[in-house]
This record gives C-alpha cells, structure tokens and sequence, in this order.
C-alpha cells in the first residue's frame, strides 16, 4: 500500500478537493483498491461520501486504541475499490488524549493500526487538517508520498518553509522513505497573478511542482454541495479533466521512480 499525504498549513487550498478526487479517480478510472483518510476533524471527506457520524468509530480510534477493530473503523463507499476511515470533532480530543498518553510510542500509531490491512489496498490517500498536530505527525509517518495544494494568491507560499522543516524533522527521526513529490497549483484562474506565481513557483529549485494544474471552476464548489466527486458530477468541466492528468502524472512520476531505482 503506497500512502499519500495531502497537505499544507493553508486553508482554503483545496486539500480535501484533491484528497476526494485523487482517491475517486485511483479506484473508478484506474481500478486500485484505495483507503481514503479523513485526518481533519471538520470531517469534510466524510461528509463527502455521506459518512459523518459520531455513532460509529472513526479515525479517533487509530490514535486511542492499541488494538483498534478496523473492520469496525473502515467504512465501504458507494464506490467500488474505495474505503474510507471517517473524522469527526472527536479528533480533537483524541490529538490531546495521544500527546499526553506516554504508554506507548505517539507519532507511530496509525501506521501499526493500519499494518494489517496494508496488503489489501494499492493505496492510501491521507486529507490532513491545515495544522501540525500528532495526528498529522502520524500521517507523515506512515506516507510514502507528499503533495502540497498551493492556491495563488498574495499568501501563497506562506508556511512552506515550516511544512518543510516538519517534513525534514520526520523523514530525518521517524520516516527516511518520505518523499516530496510536488506542490500542485489548485484553483487556478487565466490572469496575470496567477500566470506570475505559478511561474515563480515553478522557477525555484526547492520544491518539485506537477506539470498539471486543476482550474477554477464553479462546477467544483458544486460537487461539493452535491457530496459527489467532481469526475461523476461534471466530468467533462476543466476541473474534472485537470484531476484526471494530476493523477496520470503521479503515476508517471512513480514508474519513472521505480525504473530510476532499479537502474541504481
């Protein structure tokens, strides 16, 4: 199971827009077994797939339980070869319950819950809150990958560099495999501003960015009114197109990966 990190330390960036799709188009376009992850105690995925509950276990159990029952924590969709582990409010107090609780190991407690069940998906897609906290922490841990929604606007690239000291403090103590595989411009617009940051972003050396950006469209906030994947609600809109070459360029990036490690 290769797990993805959808994140950043800005809101408003279209996280959980890409974490929905990303996981969406996975399982229904290129038929992976996928586990999608909502680590945001706002529970907006889960809200997406119709899943929001306070009556049954949720991410909250991954970081409290030792033992936890992931038959009772993964939950099916309505799409085929996609799961979902839901969030709620309740995940708030189980970041503070985890950060106090010493008993055993904190940052590592996802990633040993989800151990049993890592050969029966292709991949795991994590939507994160725009925060730092242990649950994020375990996130890292656990991931092979991480992409990084970057919305142009004049904040754009705030919080980066602190993103990316977390990211080297995690990959240099807990998680060597991490990989950055690049920030991906969402929400993007035809005008000067945009063109001019997307340029800059793409000029300096430190961050990798994809080729594909996903454009603005109101067909994408609607989707999210309708709780459905913007590829079922307008497949054929910029949006749903974009996505689409977002994940066929992943999938690129980790074939020519795979061909450039077996050739060292």
């Amino acid at each position: 199971m290769r797990t993805i990190c959808i994140i950043n330390l800005k809101g408003g960036v279209a996280k959980t827009l890409t974490a929905v799709n990303m996981a969406h188009i996975l399982a229904t376009v290129h038929n992976r077994r996928v586990l999608l992850i909502d680590n945001d105690k706002q529970g907006n995925t889960s809200k997406m797939f119709g899943l929001h509950s306070y009556d049954e276990k949720s991410v909250s159990d991954l970081l409290t339980e030792k033992n936890p029952d992931l038959d009772e924590i993964i939950a099916d969709t309505r799409y085929k070869f996609l799961d979902l582990i839901p969030a709620n409010m309740n995940l708030l107090d189980a970041n503070k319950m985890t950060m106090i609780d010493s008993s055993w190991q904190r940052e590592t407690r996802f990633k040993k819950a989800l151990q049993p069940i890592s050969g029966d998906y292709d991949y795991c897609v994590i939507d994160n809150a725009p925060d730092i906290n242990i649950g994020i922490i375990n996130a890292l841990v656990m991931s092979d990958d991480i992409i990084i929604p970057i919305k142009i606007d004049p904040f754009a690239f705030d919080g980066l560099k602190e993103l990316q000291r977390h990211i080297d403090s995690v990959k240099e103590d807990l998680n060597p495999e991490l990989c950055l595989m690049g920030c991906l411009v969402t929400c993007y617009s035809r005008n000067d501003v945009n063109a001019q940051g997307e340029e800059h972003l793409r000029t300096q050396l430190k961050y990798p960015v994809f080729a594909t950006h996903i454009r603005r469209t109101e067909k994408a906030d609607e989707s999210t009114f309708a709780t459905m994947p913007i590829l079922e609600y307008s497949p054929r809109c910029g949006a749903a197109r974009d996505y689409q070459s977002f994940v066929r360029e992943y999938l690129e990036k980790l074939s020519d990966s795979d061909t450039n490690h077996k050739k060292k």
